[in-house]
C-alpha cells in the first residue's frame, strides 16, 4: 500500500509542479514578448530626449502592467537614460557590470539574476532586451523589472504554504545557485543548500527532472517533484512530507494490529478482500494521475469510489485541480481581453487575423482591416485626467460596437488605438469597408459628457484590403501607414489601400 499510495502522492506532486512550472513559464514568456514589442516600437530619436522618452515609457507602463517595478532604458555607457516610475537613484547607478546589461548589449534578450531591488527594496526580476536600429545595431538596452511577489507573477506560489511548514513549492535558479522564491518566505533569494544536505535537490542540480522520495536538509522525508521552467532555466520543486502522504497507512496499521488478536483468520480474510478493493481503487487513481502528468489526458478530477482516507485524499486533490483549472481559464480569458473596455486585445487579434487571412485565401474572399486612432484623446486625457480618459475609451468602444457589423471583430490594441477586422468581403470590399468606416466616424459626432463638460472626439481611419496573400504584419503596417495619411488630410477621415493581390 505504501508503494501504491506513494505512486499516487508522487504523481500528484508531479502534476502540481508541472502546472506551476507552466504557469510561471507562460508569465515570463509573456513579459519577454511584451518587452521585445516595446523595444521594437521605441522611436530611436527619443534616446537623446530623456523627458520625451520618460513620457513614452510612462504610457507603456500605464497600459501594460506586467512590469510592476517599472521600465527603464540604459545607454551604451551603462547609464540610465530614462525610467518610469521615476527613481532618482537610477540616474546615479552604473549598470555596465550588470549581467542582463552585458548580454543585451551583445544583441540578445536576457533574464537577469533575481535580486533585491536597490530602489524598490523588494525582490525583483529584471529582463533586458536590446534596442536596435534598422541595421540591427544595438543602440541602447530596455529593461523591465517585475516584483517577484507582485500580483499576477509569483504571488500564488508564495501564498501556497500548507499547514505543515515543510509542505509547498520552491523555485530554484541553478544558473544563479539560489532559491528564487519559496512557500517559506525566509528562503527567498537565499543561496542553495550545500551539496549533500538535500539529495533530491542535488540530483535536480545535475539535471534530474521527475519525482522521488528522500530526506531534505531538515531531516524530513519528503515526496519531491522537480519540473523545469524552460524560459528562465529555473526549476520548480513541489514537496509533501511522507508523514502526510502516508497517514492513511498508519491508521490502517493501528486498526489491523488492534483487531488481529480477536479473530486472526476472519480479519485476515476480510483484510485481504479490503486490500484488494482498496488497491484496485489506488491503481486506477495512480494510472489516471500518471497519464495526466504525461499529458496524455487533460487535468480532470479523479474518480472517488469510497469515502475513506484515500477517497478524502483524492477529493482534496480534485478540489485543488478544479481551483487550478478555474484560475487557468480566467488567465486565458484575461490574456485575450482588454480589461478596460472588455474588447479583444492585441493577443486575440494576433491569433484571429492569420485565421481570417487563411480563410480568405481558401474562399477567394477578401479581408478588411481598419486601423482607428482617436483624434483629440490626448487633450482630454491630459486636461481631465486618466479617469476621464478611461471613461471616454469605454464609451468609444460601445459606440464602435453599435456601428460595426455583428460578424466583425473589434479590438483595442493599446492607448487610443482600435482595430476592426472585416471578413468575408467580396469584390465590393472597398465600398463595404468605407461604409463601416463612415459609420464609425459618425458614431463619434455626438459629444461626450464628462464631469458635466461636453468634449468632442474624432477618429482617423486607415483601411487595408487583402485577399489573404499577405501576412498579418503587412496588413497592419499598410493600415497604420494610410491612417497617418488620413490624419494629415485633416483628421476625421479614412483612407483606403488595397494590397497587391496574390
Amino acid at each position: 500500500m505504501r508503494q501504491d499510495l506513494g505512486s499516487v502522492a508522487e504523481q500528484q506532486q508531479l502534476a502540481l509542479a508541472t502546472y506551476v512550472a507552466r504557469d510561471i513559464d507562460g508569465k515570463i514568456i509573456s513579459r519577454q514578448v511584451l518587452l521585445d514589442r516595446i523595444a521594437a516600437s521605441l522611436p530611436l530619436n527619443l534616446l537623446s530626449q530623456p523627458e520625451a522618452l520618460r513620457a513614452w515609457l510612462k504610457e507603456r507602463f500605464v497600459y501594460q502592467t506586467l512590469f510592476s517595478s517599472g521600465l527603464y532604458v540604459i545607454g551604451m555607457d551603462g547609464k540610465n537614460l530614462a525610467d518610469y516610475p521615476i527613481y532618482p537613484e537610477r540616474e546615479r547607478t552604473d549598470f555596465s557590470q550588470r549581467d542582463y546589461f552585458k548580454i543585451a548589449l551583445s544583441g540578445s534578450s536576457y533574464i537577469g539574476r533575481p535580486r533585491v531591488g536597490i530602489y524598490a527594496k523588494v525582490p525583483i526580476l529584471p529582463i533586458a532586451v536590446p534596442i536596435k536600429n534598422a541595421n540591427g545595431d544595438v543602440m541602447a538596452v530596455l529593461v523591465g523589472s517585475t516584483i517577484l511577489s507582485g500580483h499576477g507573477f509569483l504571488d500564488s506560489l508564495l501564498q501556497s504554504r500548507g499547514d505543515n511548514v515543510a509542505t509547498g513549492f520552491m523555485l530554484v535558479s541553478p544558473r544563479d545557485q539560489l532559491f528564487v522564491a519559496s512557500s517559506q518566505t525566509q528562503s527567498m533569494l537565499s543561496p542553495l543548500t550545500t551539496p549533500g544536505a538535500d539529495p533530491m535537490l542535488d540530483q535536480a542540480m545535475k539535471g534530474f527532472r521527475g519525482v522521488g522520495i528522500a530526506m531534505d536538509d531538515q531531516g524530513v522525508e519528503q515526496v519531491s517533484a522537480m519540473v523545469s521552467v524552460p524560459s528562465a532555466g529555473w526549476l520548480v520543486v513541489s514537496r509533501m512530507p511522507t508523514s502526510i502522504a502516508f497517514a492513511t497507512i498508519g491508521r490502517l496499521q493501528h486498526f489491523l494490529i488492534k483487531n488481529a488478536t480477536i479473530a486472526t483468520s476472519f480479519f485476515m480474510l476480510l483484510a485481504c478482500a479490503g486490500l484488494y478493493f482498496v488497491l484496485g481503487h489506488l491503481f486506477r487513481a495512480a494510472e489516471c494521475a500518471d497519464r495526466m502528468s504525461r499529458g496524455e489526458i487533460p487535468l480532470e478530477p479523479l474518480p472517488v469510489h469510497r469515502e475513506d482516507e484515500v477517497g478524502h485524499l483524492i477529493s482534496a486533490f480534485n478540489r485543488l485541480l478544479l481551483k487550478l483549472d478555474e484560475n487557468q481559464d480566467e488567465l486565458k480569458r484575461l490574456a485575450h481581453t482588454d480589461t478596460l473596455t472588455g474588447l479583444p486585445n492585441r493577443v486575440h487579434l494576433s491569433e484571429r487575423l492569420p485565421y481570417l487571412l487563411a480563410q480568405a485565401r481558401e474562399n477567394g474572399s477578401q479581408v478588411g482591416l481598419l486601423f482607428m486612432d482617436l483624434d483629440g484623446f490626448k487633450d482630454i486625457n491630459d486636461s481631465m485626467g486618466h479617469e476621464a480618459g478611461d471613461e471616454v475609451l469605454r464609451e468609444v468602444a460601445a459606440r464602435f460596437n453599435d456601428a460595426v457589423r455583428e460578424a466583425d471583430t473589434l479590438a483595442r490594441i493599446g492607448g487610443d488605438e482600435f482595430i476592426l477586422l472585416l471578413s468575408g468581403l467580396g469584390s465590393n470590399a472597398e465600398l463595404v469597408a468605407g461604409t463601416v468606416a463612415a459609420r464609425c466616424i459618425a458614431s463619434l459626432e455626438q459629444p461626450f459628457c464628462l464631469f458635466n463638460k461636453h468634449c468632442r472626439l474624432g477618429v482617423s481611419i486607415g483601411i487595408a484590403i487583402s485577399d489573404g496573400a499577405n501576412t498579418s504584419d503587412e496588413l497592419l503596417l499598410a493600415a497604420d501607414r494610410v491612417m497617418y495619411q488620413a490624419k494629415k488630410m485633416g483628421r476625421g477621415r479614412y483612407v483606403t489601400h488595397t494590397l497587391e493581390m496574390g
